[in-house]
């Protein structure tokens, strides 16, 4: 199996672990490539998505990416990791560094998806009457009668995904400036699975000693309760920017450089 692999910018490596699960690294792009000054941001897309497709027979639960991680990392000949994670990326961090917790040099976690299942729920509740607004069911309604599909199955796409994605913005119109990206269901529906109906990894993440720190938009789908009880359990400051949602590089990209440009490591 191989992982696909891009690398942004030069000095110190930070390993950028994108969200989905399922997704691939060019959403993260050109927003998180502002960290690229002074470092060298690898991306890589994970198992089972992207450009790293497997086989249906091929596991992909969060055990698998962990381990597909730490092959990386003895590939990569470092003895320690510095972990910038968004979204579920966040939570692939925190497992991985609970499972392997000395090959951790230090944890950034963006918009971090729950580490606890109960969290889980609050958060598809708060999606799902997100997507419920009128405007946005007005707006789909009207791309469905409006014959762009035959006519312009691009742009069709373009604006389906906006609407698709629109509820985890603080600003539902600025989903537009979101690179469109696409999940591997398969490869979703099998990392949920795998972490468990009643998963909370928050007591083994008290027992970390590892620099930390959580950012967070205070408009995110994701309760900012849930961001803070991962930062207390990391006994990390807890970074909250305003009038942002799920996506802090699009939303409020001067803030989210802000927050973590001091934290990574830097040339």
């Amino acid at each position: 199996m191989e992982l696909y692999e891009h690398r942004s910018g030069h000095g110190p490596d930070v390993v950028v672990l994108h969200g989905g699960p399922g997704a691939h690294h060019d959403y993260l792009l050109p927003g998180f490539d502002r960290l690229a000054h002074n470092r060298t941001l690898i991306y890589y897309d994970q198992r089972g998505g992207g450009r790293s497709p497997v086989g249906r027979d091929v596991p992909v639960g969060w055990r698998e990416h962990v381990d597909d991680l730490e092959a990386l990392r003895d590939i990569w000949g470092m003895r320690q990791l510095h972990l910038c994670g968004y979204s579920w990326g966040a939570l692939l961090a925190m497992l991985f560094a609970i499972t392997y917790p000395g090959r951790v040099a230090s944890l950034a976690l963006v918009s971090p998806a729950p580490a606890a299942r109960r969290e889980r729920l609050v958060f598809e509740q708060n999606l799902a009457r997100r997507n419920a607004i009128p405007e946005l069911v007005t707006a789909r309604a009207a791309l469905q009668a409006s014959g762009l599909r035959s006519g312009d199955m691009a742009s069709y796409n373009r604006r389906l995904f906006e609407l698709a994605v629109a509820g985890y913005f603080h600003d539902p119109h600025r989903a537009h400036e979101l690179t469109p990206f696409r999940i591997t269901g398969r490869t979703q529906q099998a990392v949920w699975d795998s972490l468990g109906d009643d998963f909370d990894i928050r007591p083994e993440l008290g027992h970390l000693n590892v620099p930390a720190v959580v950012v967070h938009g205070d408009d995110d789908p994701i309760p900012l309760s849930s961001a803070r009880a991962t930062a207390d359990a990391l006994r990390a400051p807890l970074q909250v920017l305003a009038e942002c949602g799920h996506v802090p590089y699009v939303e409020a990209p001067d803030a989210f450089v802000g927050a973590l440009d001091p934290f990574l490591p830097r040339a």
